[in-house]
């Protein structure tokens, strides 16, 4: 899980990964007062005591720290969570009662178009399809486990459904369904918003895949969609509702 760096400890790893040579504390003070950033001694020495401990820089003996590849990675993630957090606050500027009707809408069309895709697909993915899916649900869920954007991966791993299913006409419904904006960040936001579960239920319906059960693979992909119906409902109460 992605451990959110507070402004100070970011602006301190971001100084060293920039440093041509191992950094102190005390050049480290130096720069924060130039910076306009008042910072204790003491402060400082805390917060380089707590991005060595997340592994995030390393001491060089007698020469002050490094950054490691761990705290290169730590810099990346904050910005995108930073971005994140921006992207989210006009997100929710437009998720209205009209947007919440739009995702029924849509997700009642596809409990009827997917749960036969998913039956189908248990019946017809090959092998390379089925490692496909294995290979999203693993990015997917790293992704997740970091507090990245997941909507990309949802979209693949039921389009790669969709085409396993061997029938045209419901690969041609799903993906026409998926253009109209319910399998978006706007949705992934509402479902964050309430402390939604992710990823269970997507392995359910994998794994039915898996075991070429058709009516488990059936069942899974209903739950899936009525879990995500459900989600929009209880944003509905918490927010809108009278």
């Amino acid at each position: 899980m992605l451990k959110e760096l507070d402004k100070k400890e970011l602006l301190i790893l971001e100084m060293i990964n920039e440093a041509s040579q191992p950094i102190g504390s005390w050049n480290i003070a130096n720069r924060l007062a130039e910076d306009q950033i008042e910072t204790s001694s003491a402060t400082i020495g805390r917060i380089l005591n707590k991005l060595e401990n997340m592994g995030y820089l390393k001491k060089e003996k007698f020469r002050g720290r490094v950054i490691t590849d761990e705290g290169q990675h730590a810099i990346l993630l904050n910005k995108q969570l930073k971005n994140m957090t921006n992207h989210q606050n006009k997100l929710l500027k437009y998720i209205d009662p009209r947007i919440l009707e739009d995702f029924l809408v849509v997700l009642e069309a596809r409990r009827t178009v997917e749960r036969g895709t998913a039956r189908l697909a248990a019946l017809r993915a090959t092998k390379e399809e089925i490692t496909h899916m294995d290979r999203i649900l693993t990015i997917q869920e790293v992704k997740h486990k970091e507090q990245q954007w997941i909507t990309d991966d949802d979209l693949d791993f039921h389009k790669t459904i969709a085409k396993a299913s061997g029938n045209g006409i419901l690969e041609v419904m799903y993906n026409q369904l998926s253009i109209f904006g319910q399998q978006s960040r706007a949705f992934e936001l509402l479902r964050k918003t309430i402390n939604a579960e992710y990823m269970v239920s997507h392995r359910r319906i994998y794994d039915a895949i898996c075991m070429k059960d058709p009516e488990e693979a059936e069942k899974a992909m209903l739950a899936h969609i009525d879990s995500l119906m459900a989600d929009v409902d209880k944003y509905w109460e918490k927010y809108f509702k009278k």
